[in-house]
C-alpha cells in the first residue's frame, strides 16, 4: 500500500495533503473509552467550524471519524461536512 510513503513524506501531519489525528488521537486524551467516539466527532466538529487552535487544518470541509467497539464487534463511520 501506499501508507509507509505517506508516512515518511508527511502527508498525514498538519501541514500534509492528508492529516490524521491532529489533536493527538485517543492516546494524548487517556484514551476514553465510553466517551471515545464523542471524543472524536467533536475534534471534527473544531476543525470544521475553525475552532481547532493551534491544530487547525486549513481549509477543513470534510472530516472523518472513524471507531470500533468491544472486539471489534461493532463498528461506526461518521463523515461530517462543513
Amino acid at each position: 500500500g501506499r501508507g509507509p510513503k505517506l508516512l515518511k513524506d508527511e502527508e498525514t501531519t498538519l501541514g500534509g495533503k492528508i492529516p490524521v489525528n491532529i489533536d493527538g488521537g485517543l492516546i494524548s486524551k487517556g484514551h476514553p473509552v465510553g466517551a471515545t467516539g464523542a471524543s472524536q466527532v467533536t475534534s471534527v466538529v473544531q476543525q470544521l467550524r475553525k475552532e481547532a487552535g493551534d491544530v487547525q487544518v486549513d481549509g477543513a470541509k470534510i472530516g472523518l471519524a472513524q471507531n470500533i467497539g468491544g472486539i471489534g464487534m461493532y463498528a461506526a463511520v461518521s463523515i461530517l461536512k462543513a
